[in-house]
């Protein structure tokens, strides 16, 4: 007789295209193209496989994010706050078991991207387990229980931004993603974009 498989949680994502980005000149960051398609496409395309529903975070643009086809909500904080705020936006926006958290402009992220740290959640039993590149830490790429919320809101409440120095109260565990090297690169410049274009089109 063959034993029940384990319970997989259901997952929500959000892609975070909340933020003011000044260093694009106060483009709206999603929206910027790379190789003929809005950033934030790159990022849906990678994510829609991995989850049961994906909301967008956005504090502007939001007709045009609504395009996309997914519910688009902006923080409830208003001010621009930074990454928290959407988290704490999307976690009283989900009935799913996990959040799965990314920012709208790494449109090369991992396409196992849920399933190694779902992997690492369910191995040591953690809170939240957040991506690295094998380097460093990425603290806006997330899996994550949606009762952390108030934890979360208590502390943007303080006057605490840091996303780090949140999670290091909790019991978090890194994913690992050596092996994809470029998974997280990111744009924030527009130098950046034309690097990570000419990268794209020379696969």
């Amino acid at each position: 007789m063959s034993l029940p498989s384990k319970h997989q949680p259901t997952i929500d994502a959000v892609i975070l295209a909340g933020g003011m980005a000044r260093r694009m000149g106060g483009e709206d960051k999603g929206l910027v193209e790379l190789n003929s398609q809005p950033m934030i496409s790159h990022t849906i395309i990678r994510l829609a496989p991995q989850v049961q529903r994906i909301m967008i975070n956005a504090n502007r643009n939001q007709q045009r994010y609504s395009e996309f086809g997914y519910p688009v909500m902006s923080d409830i904080d208003s001010g621009y706050l930074g990454p928290l705020a959407g988290m704490i936006t999307a976690m009283g926006n989900t009935e799913a078991d996990l959040l799965l958290v990314v920012p709208c402009d790494c449109p090369l992220l991992p396409q196992d991207l849920t399933s190694r740290m779902l992997a690492t959640m369910q191995q040591t039993g953690a809170e939240l387990v957040v991506a690295s590149d094998g380097i460093r830490e990425q603290p806006v790429v997330l899996l994550l229980k949606p009762g952390l919320r108030d934890s979360m809101k208590t502390f943007l409440d303080a006057g605490e931004r840091k996303i780090d120095f949140w999670y290091a109260k909790h019991h978090h565990e890194v994913t690992s993603f050596a092996d994809q090297p470029n998974a997280f690169i990111n744009v924030n410049t527009p130098e950046q974009k034309q690097q990570l274009a000419e990268q794209l089109a020379g696969r």
